[in-house]
This record gives C-alpha cells, sequence and structure tokens, in this order.
C-alpha cells in the first residue's frame, strides 16, 4: 500500500505493487509472500480486480453491494461483489462496450451500448435481448418516469427506445451535426447532450422540445487558457436541480447555474486533455474532474485545489463509491486502481477496517532513515576538519561519499564557520545590489573567445530584426544563444586566427570591418573597466556613403586580394632568410654509424640504392628482379602463373663458396696425373 500527500491530504492507494499470477498454486503464492516483503505488505480488497488488458469503464451498484466493469480483450464484463470481496461473474460480449448502466438496484438488468451499432440487454441469467440503432452510438441515458433511452452519437438525431413498448419512438431533431455525451438531471428530469461544435442543448422530455442552448465552447476560452482548434463537449453531469459541469476536449471543466447562460467558474488542466469524467463530492463541496492523465479535486465555489492523484497509466474512467472516501479508476492497464481518501469520508461497510489501518498509520509515522542524516564528501570533510573521522563508526561510508549525524554536522559547521551569518549577509546585499543594476541599461556582455565574431553576430542579429519587424517575419535563433556553438565562444582552442594565409586569402575584406570592431572592443573594454553605462549606441554611417561602398565593393575586393598576395611573399621571403641564416650558424658534427656483425661497409651509395629500391612498387622490384635473373616467372597448363626466386647471397656465403670451388679445382688438378698412368697401364695390357 502506498501513501502519498499533497496539500496535506494523504491519499492510500490500495491496489499498488505487484500482483500474483492465476496459475500460480497456493503453495507457490505462500512461499513468495515469505520471500517478497512487497507482496507480504500489499492489500488485496477485491479478489482479482482486474481485467485482461485494460478496462474502459467502472459503476457501482445503486445497493452499494455490486461493482461492475467492462474490458478487451475480448471484450468482457465482470461483476464483483463486495461482500464476498470476490468476482461473481463474468460474460463476453462480442464487441467492444462504449458505455453501459445499470437500470436496477442490483446487476439483474443491464444495458451494453457496443461499437457496432448494438445494444444488448442483459438479465440476472446473462444475454436477453439484442438490437440495433440507425447510427453509431457515444452515449445514453435512462429516463425513469417514462422508460426511455436516450442515445447520442455520430447523427443529428437523438433516438428514443421505449423500454415498457419494447419499440422506437420518434426521435428529437437537434441543430448538432454530432453528439458526444448526454445526462438526465435526477430531479426534474431536465435532458441535456454536450455537442461536437462544444454546445450544450437542453431538451424537456415531457414536450420534446429544446429548452435552452449554452455555448460552452465559447466561454472556455479565457485570458489564460490556449486552444488549437474549436473545443467540443467530451463529460457532462449535473448536480442537484441548478448546477451543471460540463468538460471541454481541451481539458477545461466549467460549472454552470442552469438560470444563467454564463458559467459560475472555469477551471484549465492545463494539459490539453479531453476532460474524462467529472464526480461531485455533496459533503466538501468538491469536483472530482479527471483526464486520461490526471485526476483533480478542486472547490466548486473558488476553484482552489484540494488534491490531485497521477497514476502510472492512462485513466479511462472514474467512479466514486456512494457516501464514502473510495475511489476507483478505470486504466490502460490490467489492474483497476483502488484509492482510499480518508478526508473524503468514512471506508465503505464492507472494508471498514481500513479506518483502523490508516489510524494506525497516522499514530506511528514511519519517518525515514536518511532524515536524521547528512551525506558528505572527503571534501567537505577536509573543509570542516572531520577528516580523522574516516573509519570510525560516526562515519557510514556510502558511493563517493559517507553518511554522518545532522547534528554532528551541524556543529562542526558552526565551529570551522562562525562567521557563516556575515557571508549570508554579504550575499543577499549583493543580490539586492544586483536587481537594482539589472534594472539600468546594462553593457553587451561579450564572450572570452572570439569576441570579434561575437560582435559580428550581434551586428547581424540587429541588422536582420530590422528586416524581420518591416516584412513581418519571425525571428531566427541567435548563435550565441544557442547550445551546439556554445563552446566555440568559451574553449580557446576554437579561436579564429586571423593571421593564418586562408583566413586573409578567403576574407580579403575583413579588415576593414575588423578594424571598426577593435574600435568597438577597446571602447566597450573600457566602459566595462570604468564601470560606465553605454546610453547611446556608436553612430552609424549615412546611407549615401553605404551605397557607394556597396558600389565599389568588387574594385576594393581585387586590391585587397592583390595586397594580401604581395604581403604573404614578402613574409616568405623572410622567412627564408631567417632559415638560411639560423642554417648558417649552426655547426655540424660528424655523425658515426654502427655496422652489423658479419657485414662489410662498401659505400653509402648501396643503402641510398636499397633506400630507392625500397619506394619503388613490388611490380618495377619484380621487374629488375627478373633483368638480374633471380626471378623466373612462368605460364602454368592450368592458366596461373608460377614465380621461382633465387636468395641472394651474403659476402661470407660467397667467399664460402669461392673457396670451396677453388679446393674442388686443385683436387681436380691432383687427380688427373694418378688416372692418367692407370689408362696407359690397361692399353699396354689389352694390346700386349
Amino acid at each position: 500500500m502506498q501513501v502519498s500527500s499533497l496539500n496535506e491530504v494523504k491519499i492510500y492507494s490500495l491496489s499498488a505493487g505487484r500482483s500474483l499470477p492465476e496459475w500460480l498454486s497456493d503453495r507457490k503464492k505462500r512461499a513468495l509472500q515469505k520471500k517478497d516483503v512487497d507482496i507480504r505488505r500489499r492489500i488485496e480488497l477485491i479478489q482479482d480486480f482486474e481485467m485482461p488488458t485494460i478496462s474502459t469503464k467502472i459503476k457501482v451498484s445503486r445497493d452499494g453491494q455490486y461493482i461492475m466493469a467492462v474490458g478487451t480483450y475480448k471484450p468482457r464484463v465482470r461483476c464483483f461483489d463486495t461482500y464476498q470481496l470476490s468476482q461473481k461473474f463474468e460474460r463476453c460480449l462480442d464487441s467492444e462496450v462504449v458505455t453501459f448502466e445499470i437500470l436496477s438496484d442490483d446487476y439483474s438488468k443491464i444495458v451494453f451500448l457496443q461499437c457496432g451499432r448494438f445494444v444488448e440487454f442483459h438479465s440476472q441469467h446473462g444475454h436477453y435481448y439484442r438490437t440495433r440503432i440507425p447510427k453509431f452510438g457515444r452515449d445514453f441515458s435512462y429516463h425513469y418516469p417514462s422508460c426511455d433511452l436516450y442515445f447520442v452519437g455520430a447523427s443529428s438525431e437523438v433516438y428514443r427506445l421505449n423500454l415498457e413498448q419494447g419499440r422506437f419512438l420518434n426521435s428529437l431533431q437537434t441543430e448538432a451535426s454530432e453528439s458526444n455525451v448526454c445526462d438526465i438531471n435526477p430531479v426534474h428530469f431536465l435532458f441535456a447532450m454536450g455537442t461536437a461544435e462544444g454546445k450544450v442543448e437542453c431538451w424537456d422530455p415531457r414536450t420534446r422540445n429544446r429548452v435552452g442552448l449554452l455555448d460552452c465552447a465559447l466561454s472556455s476560452v479565457t485570458a489564460d487558457t490556449e486552444i488549437d482548434g474549436l473545443p467540443s463537449i467530451s463529460a457532462l453531469q449535473f448536480d442537484g436541480a441548478l448546477n451543471m459541469a460540463v468538460g471541454t476536449s481541451t481539458g477545461q471543466v466549467l460549472l454552470y447555474d442552469l438560470r444563467s447562460s454564463n458559467p459560475l467558474i472555469v477551471k484549465d488542466h492545463h494539459y490539453g486533455l479531453p476532460i474524462k469524467s467529472i464526480q461531485f463530492h455533496r459533503q466538501l463541496d468538491l469536483i472530482i474532474s479527471a483526464d486520461s492523465r490526471i485526476i483533480k479535486m478542486w472547490n466548486k465555489d473558488t476553484g482552489k485545489i484540494f488534491t490531485s492523484m497521477e497514476p502510472e497509466h492512462g485513466i479511462n474512467d472514474v467512479c466514486l463509491y456512494p457516501n464514502s472516501g473510495m475511489l476507483m479508476t478505470a486504466n490502460e492497464a490490467p489492474k483497476m486502481n483502488i484509492y482510499y481518501i480518508p478526508v473524503l469520508g468514512p471506508a465503505p461497510k464492507w472494508c471498514s477496517f481500513l479506518d483502523s489501518l490508516t489510524e494506525e498509520l497516522e499514530e506511528n509515522p514511519e519517518s525515514t532513515v536518511y532524515d536524521d542524516y547528512k551525506f558528505v564528501t572527503r571534501k567537505d570533510l577536509e573543509n570542516l576538519g572531520l577528516a580523522h573521522l574516516i573509519g570510525s563508526t560516526l562515519l557510514r561510508a556510502y558511493m563517493h561519499g559517507f553518511f554522518m549525524d545532522i547534528r554532528l554536522y551541524h556543529k562542526a559547521k558552526m565551529m570551522a564557520n562562525p562567521f557563516a551569518y556575515e557571508e549570508y549577509r554579504r550575499e543577499k546585499i549583493r543580490q539586492k545590489i544586483e536587481e537594482t543594476r539589472a534594472q539600468r541599461v546594462q553593457l553587451k556582455k561579450l564572450p572570452k573567445v572570439n569576441k570579434e565574431l561575437a560582435l559580428k553576430l550581434i551586428e547581424e542579429e540587429g541588422e536582420e530584426q530590422q528586416i524581420t519587424r518591416k516584412r513581418k517575419q519571425k525571428n531566427l535563433p541567435s548563435l550565441l544563444k544557442d547550445d551546439r556553438f556554445k563552446v566555440m565562444f568559451e574553449n580557446p582552442d576554437f579561436q579564429v586566427d586571423e593571421q593564418s594565409e586562408e583566413f586573409r586569402l578567403l576574407n580579403p575584406l575583413v579588415s576593414k570591418i575588423s578594424e571598426k570592431r577593435k574600435r568597438k572592443l577597446k571602447i566597450l573594454e573600457e566602459l566595462e573597466a570604468q564601470g560606465q553605462e553605454e546610453e547611446e549606441e556608436p553612430e552609424g554611417k549615412a546611407s549615401d556613403a553605404e551605397s557607394s561602398e556597396s558600389s565599389d565593393d568588387e574594385k576594393d575586393w581585387v586590391e585587397e586580394v592583390r595586397k594580401q598576395r604581395k604581403l604573404l611573399r614578402q613574409e616568405e621571403k623572410l622567412k627564408r632568410q631567417e632559415r638560411f641564416k639560423e642554417d648558417q650558424q649552426t655547426l655540424l658534427k660528424p655523425q658515426f654509424f654502427e655496422i652489423k656483425e658479419g657485414e662489410e661497409f662498401r659505400s653509402f651509395k648501396d643503402s641510398a640504392k636499397k633506400q630507392k629500391l625500397m619506394k619503388k612498387t613490388l611490380e618495377d622490384r619484380l621487374k629488375l628482379e627478373e633483368k638480374l635473373g633471380t626471378l623466373n616467372v612462368s605460364d602454368t597448363t592450368v592458366g596461373s602463373k608460377q614465380a621461382t626466386f633465387k636468395l641472394k647471397k651474403s659476402e661470407q656465403q660467397r667467399k664460402q663458396q669461392e673457396a670451396e670451388k677453388q679446393h674442388r679445382q686443385e683436387r681436380k688438378t691432383l687427380r688427373r696425373p694418378a688416372g692418367h698412368l692407370k689408362s696407359k697401364r690397361g692399353r699396354g695390357r689389352l694390346f700386349h
């Protein structure tokens, strides 16, 4: 159960908290209640007081025993018995219900107006009869003396269905194109209907003639209200014989005395949403009006807010339980909310335990834990001189700081800063002086970064304002006030360098204008330093001078470009001369290089050749390798290419190969005479 308080009016939400699914067993429900504190503390006033998806309308029978609600999906009606605190029955319907009415004291006679132009009658046992009306209906009311049902909807006619004779009677012809709501006064049975044009037509059922017309759309528009279109009537409710409350589609509630065409009071919800429901609370002279976002309770004589409620989900309907402080709502959610407000009245008889429960809560209010503690950071502790308490029981570590007793905090603050009152007094005096200064003519404060650019934007903005005033156009937003360009006037990294080559070539005429702005900047800085006020703006040029300047813009531009180029060339020459002098002054020192092991130093040309070779592309290097013979590229039978490489040999390998080659040649020369002799001997034997 959640407790909220607004204007010292406590509101108890009895349906707050999570609901348990129906398919859970009793054993699992008991186990969850033991584990979860929120489930254990929740109050389930009526068992399964919810709809599958959303609930659209909710009403209480005249005897107060039954609460009936309709919703989706699928379209259905559920009846809850308050004496048993549970659901009595559920009936599914063929189409969604627009609205319904309980004709009897209990649930035995119910009429449903459905979306498909159907009117369905239910009795105690279930479905009884079904008929259709010519046009789509939006609301209906029951006239008890004649047993007539009055239907209003997307038509200029009001259809009458007599339940005693069981037939349609002659309809009432109105001036409205469509009607949204209707109601019948419970005292003198005056029939009133709210139209789409923002008017209320009042009819006498006895003579079937119109007896009054109220233009609520015109009366709802006041000096404080802002509306986009023509307000239509979205809610209508009678209170007694003379009072009537009307709700509009733009969020206004008008209270009328039937003897006057002007409203007694106009209350605006300030949300621009259509009013869904209006209820009267006679004991406290309150009006309970609700749109899809908020429920407001306000005094019908003064219009002063009594209290308000904002549920989590959108509101479709509000029902006040008679002679009690209980309020029920149909929402855009499965669960239907139940609120108990003890100030409005006692709890109903079937839940009288709520009074004792709320009294106990008021007698023993739960003070929040953090009311007696102050959150401080390490820096705050150092300023108070309490850094030595870190790690003791007087400080409780929490996130990036500590919690400490509020009494200890106040004592330490008084000791650390005994002149706090004097500082407070000085601050107040300074604020008053600033308030008086604000009434005077203030200087234009320029940012620290890009002052000339800011001054240029201010001048351009002033010129644009003059043009827009003449043409009656809307002013465009300023770059200085735009958060997207805020950093450009705060961060010095975004400072415009006017001495750069790009800036000087792209903006050749900026030099003249910048000189004027620099003069203005000097004047403003002097005035700021002296504390004087700028009463008169600097005089501008005559119109003739401006026209002459605009005609000679092209010549000036060409001349300025030439001058800038000459200056840039001169600056480049000076820079080259300075570099040449610096090079002459610097002494060249010899540089030593270390050669890797196993390599011989030949010359610097080899390293230069290697660097040039590395800079070449892969294609050029492959061609060079082919010329040298270290690479061989050939086509295969499949169509692809085959490349074979010969690795380059180092100096050591080359020397070793040369030594091996020389050794082989020496061995060959030594072996030749022995072989020659053997061959000769063989020959002699053969021919001997």
